[in-house]
């Protein structure tokens, strides 16, 4: 499945978290570094749903850039 993540700059590192896994975040000194971490966070969220025997969200958060 593909989810959308949102990256966000904060005041010294990047922070990410994934809109339809409510709880699924992750924080990295570069964009590259929380992307990474992001990835590793779901596989981790998904897997403690599995374990947990709750239903996996299907990914419905969509992600658009809006000229202003």
């Amino acid at each position: 499945m593909r989810y959308a993540v949102v990256i966000e700059k904060a005041e010294n590192n990047y922070s990410a978290y994934v809109p339809d896994l409510p709880g699924c975040v992750a924080t990295g000194a570069t964009v590259a570094a929380v992307e990474g971490e992001i990835k590793e966070a779901i596989r981790f969220h998904l897997d403690g749903m599995r374990d947990d025997g709750l239903p996996i969200p299907q990914p419905s958060a969509v992600c658009e850039y809006v000229e202003a």
